[in-house]
């Protein structure tokens, strides 16, 4: 959460409220109900208190008075799906459904509906329709439908108790505003809807089941409302959880990667913006349709009106390194690190950072998580090829970075081959601040220069760009997000350029990675795939 000052795009005052929950991926808080391989949940009353906690804190620590605050935006990650009766209350917040899994929020990593993606990309390829060439030819697990018909599937009591299937994003302005205002970002990149074509026709809902037919007539809405436009104003009782005036302008909600492409001061074509995490997410403008294969997909308007908003992704990133930390550094690394006053990354990233490119002899596959950019596969795993008894802690953090790095230069390739080109990469979110090796690395293997957005937070800036478009001229805001970007964000001083030494070895690397990329990614050896179907069928067994 944060207060941001409308003259200058600064943060004025931060504050993080954590999930008592967290992500629930192993057993049901309360019941411990345990949950089957690839589950990710949450729970909806977890994000009521991040308002009730983190809005006061900000307004006490900056000193504002609350009527100086002119609007809010709100970000969220995607496609993150709560089930709630027609008047909008969670199903999981019910003691009826408490105990059932399928009444929780499903949150974008939820992979468990992938056979549900599997069967709704052949339909639609059996069937002729076109609407996947806008996604890349096909959508996963994490998408709104697969997850929507896994709770069909499963548990058709939930389904049929559900008035209302939704986006958390647009949830929680519901909350504030009382006013269900469904976003064209979350609607178009996860809910296969389009500003010219809407959604899928019924005859499409019907060939994958009859019982979803009607699923966006009985359980969403077909009015879909642009980025920037204001949702609403603030109801008496979420203002009173704030300590904000009521009326306060709420923003349409916005994804937690879009919202923050004009916090980076990027609202035109060529520009990239990565937003490094525990995952990546790419985004890129373009000022034509073009059908790039992989990719998540595009939307007119989806990130900044007036062109179309290309996104790409993987699906792990900073949880790649985490693993490796908790799971794999020895003890007298750790030892290390405390002695000298360091977080373990830092002493790794430092050990890391003497070695040369390709010194470790290692090279690994970036699919800890799966894979969502181009290969679209999330029963793909990883792979660290080259490692021997000589092979060193460091030397595989190193080769997880690259690995990394070579994902997203697999995924600039793709774009520019099919016409969307990328001149310059702007990076944003926690890693960029953090891992300065890294930062190098991405130059180096994609012969680009990176630069950083100087606001820290930067989807809570974006999003408050929004709140203040959302407010208008007249209040003291902005008429349009492209004059909100020129006026509130700003890039560091610092910058990373590609080392041309580094390079040329990193592109000996990178065609080993492609090597493996293909060999195990496009069906030549499925061993991946099977490993997971015998681990689970051992696990459930």
């Amino acid at each position: 959460m944060a207060l941001v000052d409308l003259a200058n795009g600064q943060e004025v005052a931060t504050a993080v409220h954590a999930y008592a929950n967290g992500v629930i991926d192993e057993k049901l808080p309360g019941s411990g109900i345990p949950l089957e391989p690839d589950w990710a949940l949450q729970d909806p009353g977890d994000y009521l208190e991040v308002f009730k906690k983190a809005v006061p804190a900000v307004l006490k620590e900056s000193g504002i008075d609350p009527t100086d605050v002119i609007g809010l935006g709100i970000d969220f990650t995607a496609c993150t799906l709560i089930p709630t009766k027609a008047d909008g209350t969670p199903l999981a917040f019910l003691p009826e459904w408490r105990d059932n899994p399928h009444a929780w929020v499903k949150l974008w990593k939820h992979h468990a509906a992938q056979p549900e993606a599997n069967k709704l990309n052949d339909k639609a390829r059996e069937l002729g329709y076109t609407f996947l060439d806008r996604y890349g030819g096909k959508i996963s697990s994490e998408w709104f439908f697969p997850k929507a018909w896994q709770i069909l599937d499963e548990a058709p009591e939930v389904y049929a108790a559900a008035g209302r299937l939704i986006e958390a994003a647009d949830w929680v302005i519901w909350q504030l505003t009382g006013q269900e205002k469904r976003n064209s970002c979350t609607a178009g990149y996860k809910a296969l809807w389009s500003k010219r074509e809407g959604f899928p026709p019924k005859e499409f809902f019907k060939a994958l089941d009859p019982r979803l037919e009607n699923i966006v007539d009985e359980k969403m809405s077909r009015d879909i409302y642009p980025l920037g436009e204001k949702a609403g104003g603030l109801t008496e009782v979420a203002a009173g959880w704030m300590g904000l005036k009521p009326g306060t302008a709420v923003a349409i909600a916005n994804v937690d990667a879009h919202v923050s492409v004009p916090a980076a001061t990027v609202a035109e074509p060529g520009r990239m913006v990565i937003i490094m995490g525990t995952s990546n997410c790419h985004m890129v403008m373009g000022v034509e349709e073009r059908l790039v294969p992989g990719m998540c997909g595009y939307v007119e308007d989806g990130i900044i009106p007036g062109f179309f908003g290309y996104e790409a992704g993987q699906s792990c990133v900073g949880d790649h390194f985490a693993w490796f930390v908790e799971n794999c550094v020895p003890g007298r690394y750790e030892k290390e690190a405390a002695e000298r006053g360091l977080d373990i990354h830092e002493l790794l990233e430092e050990k890391a950072a003497k070695l040369k490119p390709g010194e470790s002899g290692l090279v690994a596959l970036d699919w800890w998580n799966g894979n969502r950019s181009v290969l679209v596969d999330v029963d793909l795993t990883g792979v660290l090829v080259g490692a021997t008894l000589a092979t060193k802690p460091e030397e595989i953090y190193r080769a997880l970075i690259e690995a990394t790095a070579y994902g997203t230069r697999m995924i600039i390739e793709t774009f520019e081959a099919n016409g969307v080109p990328v001149k310059e990469i702007v990076t944003t979110g926690g890693l960029p601040n953090k891992n300065k090796l890294l930062m190098q690395i991405y130059a180096d293997v994609t012969g680009r220069p990176l630069y950083i957005a100087s606001n820290v937070q930067g989807g809570a800036v974006g999003s408050a760009m929004h709140g203040a478009v959302a407010a208008g001229k007249a209040a003291g805001g902005f008429d349009s997000i492209v004059e909100a970007t020129r006026q509130m964000a700003s890039l560091r001083k610092e910058s990373y350029q590609p080392n041309p030494a580094n390079k040329a070895v990193y592109d000996q690397l990178y065609a080993e990675y492609v090597s493996l990329h293909d060999y195990f990614g496009r069906g030549v050896n499925d061993v991946m795939k099977r490993l997971k179907a015998l681990k689970a069928r051992i696990k459930v067994g």
